[in-house]
């Protein structure tokens, strides 16, 4: 279990505005470890049935592979994040499913230069005959697009949006914000709003400027989960640290040798996206069969 340590600050109730934006986050708390096919996961194994083909990149078409040479074919897809409903049931599982695996090729894809993500929903009883055996990653593959094998420990955290809150509710509570950091040194953007780390629902922390997709039904489609570089930006962070984490992190420093447990902390998976970036999934939250969509973004 880990714990995110309270908000200082009552946001609803010192910034009413923000109320009807509230919105509930899981954080997933990543941290190495050998799970197994029953249990949620994040580079772990996965439940998959014998008879299923695994799933192969179709090989390099236009810019995909960018950066490597030769570009590699049909090169198998890694897991990511394997989620089961008892864990995560806030998740929108399709009718008959209890299950979410989300897949990708590791190479980057265009057109955002990053993995190229595929999810899976099951049923997990129907999987009777399962895969022994996943496929090794492709030899050329980055490295650091190979999360490490991590057990999870999902937590419920409240979140508020930055970049994705209506200017005209920014207008409304600008000063305010200013001056809850004046009087608490608190910040509203790094500390109060969007959860960091790996996580399913509430928001994507953007770097950039929001990009949701629209599924082809025309409804905005639904922040599903986000897989992210690193679960925090500093060892002296406030709020995003977790408080079962923080005695291991004394002495941390970003000179610190690599044997210091604040860099397996903040990086458990060991991935970098880009430059500290992460990839957000999508899911249509009214159609029955959850179309999905994704976007990378990073500094």
């Amino acid at each position: 279990m880990y714990t995110t340590p309270a908000s200082p600050v009552d946001v609803a109730a010192v910034l009413p505005q923000l109320g009807p934006f509230a919105r509930t986050t899981v954080r997933l708390h990543p941290r190495q470890g050998s799970p197994t096919v029953e249990q949620s996961s994040m580079g772990g194994p996965l439940l998959w049935p014998a008879d299923e083909p695994w799933p192969t990149c179709d090989g390099p078409q236009g810019d995909d592979h960018l950066d490597e040479w030769p570009a590699e074919a049909e090169a198998p897809l890694v897991p990511v994040l394997q989620l089961y409903a008892a864990d995560v049931p806030e998740l929108p599982f399709p009718a008959g499913t209890d299950l979410l695996q989300v897949l990708w090729c590791p190479f980057d894809h265009a057109p955002f230069s990053s993995p190229r993500p595929l999810l899976r929903w099951r049923q997990a009883a129907d999987i009777t005959d399962r895969l022994a055996h996943m496929p090794d990653p492709d030899g050329e593959a980055d490295p650091e697009h190979l999360p490490q094998a991590c057990v999870l420990a999902p937590e419920r955290v409240t979140e508020y949006p930055t970049h994705d809150l209506p200017e005209g509710v920014w207008a409304q509570i600008r000063d305010a914000v200013a001056q809850i950091r004046q009087d608490t040194g608190w910040d509203y953007d790094a500390d109060l709003a969007v959860a960091s780390g790996t996580k399913t629902g509430g928001y994507p922390g953007w770097t950039q400027s929001p990009d949701w997709p629209v599924c082809g039904c025309g409804s905005r489609m639904e922040h599903l989960l986000t897989v992210a570089s690193w679960e925090f930006s500093r060892g002296d962070e406030k709020r995003w640290i977790a408080l079962e984490d923080r005695p291991a992190m004394t002495g941390w420093s970003w000179d610190a040798p690599d044997t210091h447990p604040w860099w397996a902390i903040r990086n458990p998976a060991g991935m970098m996206l880009g430059d500290v970036g992460g990839i957000y999934l999508f899911a249509c939250a009214v159609c029955p069969s959850r179309p999905f969509d994704y976007r990378f973004d990073c500094s």
